[in-house]
């Protein structure tokens, strides 16, 4: 029998091992650190073996899956660069693509490192809220290196098809990297700023669905975070600036009562918000071709 390891069952790596279970020919094996997250794991059934030494797992792992926040996930391929089994297929989930795959070129050859991120998650974290139904229609992100194999690509593939991945999206680290800062980092810079106002508590039972929506990923994980924006800042400086930009433009608009600037800055956004909605209902972001 194969095997599949995956390292570190917080949400995501705890909802992969789950999703993973009964793929082919393979066993999953989850590697943990704390007795806590292997009681967890073993009483959820997480995945059909537990195990406290992932680097005692590494030469029989035909894949391995990389949980851990940026900092984990690089830290481990330079500190065990040469357990890994030859010909493996090793990919990751983490949120950023350039800095973990520059880390990887520290692999001997024949070991394959192909960039992953899972677009799915929850405002909760750990081994409690996973779910093997998390993955269920959400995209499936690949950012394959030069030396990526038509093999191991494929068996990714038959791997997102197992956890019900909506669609598989290839495309390049830089790109990815470039996406996220807006669609995903952006989006937690607003919440985050929002919620670091002073005024938050006394709006207590004034808070609307928007607010709620917009501030639903403020409770983060500030270390993650932090990893996560440090390392692709120079794409999401310039998204943030560009914020500022547009921000900027409609305080003054409001200052100055420039109603037809203001409304016509806002049928613009309204415009747009509404195309981007009929082009989904529509179905155009069809599946792409692995």
């Amino acid at each position: 029998m194969k095997k599949i390891l995956v390292v570190g069952l917080g949400l995501i790596g705890g909802s992969l091992a789950m999703a993973l279970r009964g793929f082919e020919d393979f066993e999953v094996v989850g590697a943990v650190r704390s007795q806590s997250t292997y009681s967890k794991a073993a009483e959820r059934h997480a995945a059909d073996r537990l195990t406290f030494d992932p680097a005692g797992e590494l030469p029989g792992a035909d894949v391995v899956v990389l949980c851990q926040d940026p900092a984990g996930i690089i830290g481990f391929l330079r500190e065990h660069r040469d357990r890994f089994k030859p010909g493996c297929l090793i990919w990751d989930v983490c949120g950023v693509k350039t800095a973990v795959m520059e880390a990887a070129q520290c692999l001997p050859s024949g070991v394959n490192f192909i960039g992953c991120h899972p677009m799915a998650g929850k405002e909760v974290s750990g081994i409690d809220n996973a779910e093997g139904t998390l993955f269920r229609n959400t995209h499936f992100i690949v950012t394959p290196g030069p030396a990526a194999t038509a093999e191991h690509l494929e068996l990714l593939r038959r791997m997102a098809d197992h956890c019900r991945f909506g669609d598989v999206i290839i495309t390049t680290p830089e790109r990815h990297d470039e996406m996220i800062a807006y669609t995903s980092q952006l989006m937690h810079v607003i919440a985050v700023s929002v919620c670091a106002d002073e005024g938050l508590f006394s709006c207590k039972g004034f808070e609307g669905g928007s607010f709620r929506d917009c501030t639903r990923v403020a409770a983060l994980d500030p270390a993650m975070w932090t990893q996560l924006f440090t390392l692709n800042a120079p794409a999401l400086c310039q998204v943030v600036g560009a914020l500022e930009e547009r921000l900027r433009q409609y305080r003054q608009a409001i200052e100055t009562g420039d109603r037809e600037a203001l409304s016509a800055m806002l049928a613009c956004a309204s415009g747009r918000k509404k195309q981007i909605d009929l082009e989904r209902a529509r179905g155009d972001d069809v599946r792409p071709a692995f």
